[in-house]
Formats: C-alpha cells, structure tokens, sequence
C-alpha cells in the first residue's frame, strides 16, 4: 500500500510534468504567431490573375506558379511544406489540390515565380512536388466551372519538425496532407479568389 505522502509526490510529479507541458506548448505557438506567408502577386482575399490560371479543361491561363515568401517560422522547423487546396471545387467534398510542394529546405523563405514548372528545376534544392489533382507534380492553376461563384483557392504553408518526409515515390495528396499535419509546428496561409 501506497504511503500517503508518497501517493502526494507522485500526484504533485504529474501535474508538475502536465505544467510543463503545458508551458512548452503554449511557448511554441507563442513563438509562431508571427509565422506569415505572403505573395506580391496574388494579395490576401483578392483575385488570381490570368497568368496564373491553368492552361486546359477549357480555361487558357499562362500556369504561372506566383512567387511566395515567408517570415517568422518556428525557431524548431526542420522544412517546410506548401500545399494549394480549393475546397470549393465540385468533387464531392474533396476539394481540388493545386500544388503541393514538400521536404523545402529550413533555410528557404521564398518561392520565385514560375518555381512550380512541372521539372521543379527553380525549385529550392532538396524540395519535391507531388502529383496534383491535374494528374501531374508542378503547379496547376485555376481552372473552375463556368458560372460557379468564385472559388476560394488556400496558399499554406506548414513548418515541419522533420527535415524530410517518409512518403512513396507516388503519394496521393491525402496521405501528403496527412503526413504534413501529424508533422507540422505551425501553419502559415492566406486565401485567393477566381471564378469564370
């Protein structure tokens, strides 16, 4: 049988441990507040521009990646992962993944324009595209139905604490999206629009 005062200790040892975990936690997100991702192409709530819409399926964009930067990471990031996602599109609540960019080096802060060809040659070295919802890795730009409102098209970027990711040579963007959250320390992103 327990003595009480050692019952005590063990009690006083898990809320000390629980408090600091807490603390730690709490620092973490404190430290990524500041966490920001930005284009000086497409701007926050405003409109894609046609150089950047999707060339096929009926629309005649230029497919143009635009140019991102970044700030503020957690002071923990090991890489970065960008991912491109329009929740508004007609697939049956799966939405449409439009980029998806990962293992970015945790010295990047910015993306240049036109980085998303599909050879991924501008690309950071050591980052990998995957295959998007077009059926290819590189970045596939707008392209929604013809009267539909306009869709919303969100730019994040997670900060990982893993230099790369365990993924196959082919993974789909779910299980992309699922690794990246189980990793991820914190979350940067921003919301476009563009309809036809």
């Amino acid at each position: 049988m327990t003595s009480p005062s050692r019952r005590s200790f063990r009690i006083k040892g898990t809320a000390t441990t629980f408090l600091a975990v807490v603390v730690t936690n709490l620092g973490a997100m404190a430290r990524s507040e500041g966490f920001s991702l930005n284009s000086p192409e497409i701007k926050a709530n405003g409109t894609i521009a046609a150089k950047h819409v999707f060339n096929g399926f009926g629309c005649t964009g230029e497919n143009i990646s635009p140019a991102l930067s970044w700030s503020q990471a957690p002071p923990q990031t090991q890489s970065f992962a960008l991912l491109v996602h329009d929740g508004d599109a007609p697939t049956g609540g799966s939405g449409w993944w439009h980029w998806l960019v990962v293992d970015i080096p945790a010295s990047s802060s910015k993306l240049l324009a036109g980085a998303g060809r599909a050879d991924g040659m501008s690309l950071p070295q050591g980052a990998r595209q995957i295959r998007t919802d077009y059926g290819s890795p590189g970045w596939g730009g707008p392209c929604p139905p013809v009267g539909n409102a306009p869709h919303r098209y969100t730019f994040t970027l997670h900060a990982l604490k893993v230099k790369r990711l365990e993924l196959p040579p082919d993974p789909s963007a779910a299980l992309v999206g699922f690794m990246v959250n189980s990793q991820s320390l914190g979350k940067a992103s921003f919301t476009a629009l563009y309809g036809r």
